[in-house]
C-alpha cells in the first residue's frame, strides 16, 4: 500500500477553516490528496488550512459559500469547475448545533438548524453527483447526539438523523459508478463543537469507557479510511466513531 493512497485525487472539505474540518483537510493532504477548503465565515482559518497543507508541499484553495444557500453552493462548483477542475472525493463536514426547549422552538431556529445540517449538504451533494469521478466518495457527518437524543436537543437530532438516511439512499443511488457513500458519527470532540461549551467535557467524556471525548485527528483517520481505496467496499454505512459513549 502507498504512503499517499490519495496522489492525484481531489478532495473538497466543508468547514476546513477549523475544528474536525481543518484536521480532515491536514489528513487528506497528507494522504496525498489536493484540498478544496470551504469555509463560511472561517476565512482566516480557512487560510491557515491551506498555507498549512502548501508549507508540507501539497495543493490547497479556498472558496467560500454559506451552504444553506443553494445559489452559492452552485457558485461554489462552479470555481471547482475551474480550479482545480476535477473532483473525486467530498466530505459533509460542516455544521452547526442548538438547542431549546421544544416550547419556544422558532422559525429561525429551525431555518439555521436545518439549513446548514440538512439542506446544505444535500446541496452539496447534489452538484457533487454531477462531478465526482467514478469510483469516488461521499462522507457525511451525523453526530452520536442522533443517536442518544438530548432533552432539548431535537432539531440538532433530527437534522443528523436525516444525514443517515440521505446516505444510506444515496449509496445505493450512486453506487452503480463506485462511488461510496457513508456517514461519519463522532461523539465529542475536541477541536469541535465541545470547545464552545466546556461545562459538558466532564459529562460526555464519562459516557465513553475510555473516560476522555475524543480527538479530531481521531475523526480525521475514520475519514481518510474511507475515503481510500481500501474502503472500496464499505458504503451505505452509518460508522459510530464515538468511543462507544452511551450519549
Amino acid at each position: 500500500m502507498t504512503d499517499k493512497p490519495l496522489t492525484g485525487k481531489v478532495a473538497l472539505v466543508t468547514g476546513a477553516g477549523r475544528g474536525i474540518g481543518r484536521e480532515i483537510a491536514l489528513r487528506l493532504a497528507e494522504d496525498g490528496a489536493s484540498i478544496v477548503a470551504h469555509y463560511a465565515h472561517s476565512k482566516a482559518g480557512a487560510e491557515q488550512t491551506v498555507a498549512e497543507i502548501e508549507a508540507k508541499g501539497g495543493k490547497a484553495i479556498a472558496y467560500q459559500a454559506d451552504i444553506a444557500q443553494r445559489a452559492e453552493v452552485k457558485a461554489m462548483f462552479a470555481e471547482i469547475d475551474r480550479n482545480p477542475g476535477r473532483l473525486d472525493i467530498v466530505v459533509n463536514n460542516s455544521g452547526v448545533s442548538g438547542s431549546g426547549a421544544l416550547a419556544e422552538v422558532t422559525d429561525e431556529d429551525i431555518d439555521y438548524i436545518f439549513g446548514i445540517n440538512v439542506f446544505g449538504p444535500l446541496y452539496i451533494a447534489s452538484e457533487a453527483a454531477k462531478r465526482l469521478q467514478d469510483n469516488g466518495r461521499i462522507i457525511n457527518f451525523s453526530s452520536s447526539v442522533a443517536k442518544y437524543p438530548l432533552a432539548g436537543a431535537g432539531l440538532y437530532s433530527a437534522a443528523k438523523k436525516a444525514i443517515e438516511s440521505f446516505t444510506e439512499s444515496w449509496a445505493r443511488e450512486l453506487g452503480a459508478r463506485g462511488i461510496t457513500v457513508n456517514t461519519v458519527i463522532p461523539g465529542a470532540t475536541s477541536p469541535g463543537m465541545i470547545d464552545a461549551s466546556p461545562q459538558y467535557t466532564e459529562f460526555f467524556a464519562n459516557a465513553s469507557p475510555f473516560k476522555r471525548i475524543g480527538t479530531a485527528d481521531e475523526i480525521a483517520a475514520v475519514v481518510a479510511f474511507l475515503a481510500s481505496p481500501q474502503a472500496s467496499w464499505v458504503t451505505g454505512g452509518n460508522i459510530l466513531a464515538n468511543g462507544a459513549a452511551n450519549t
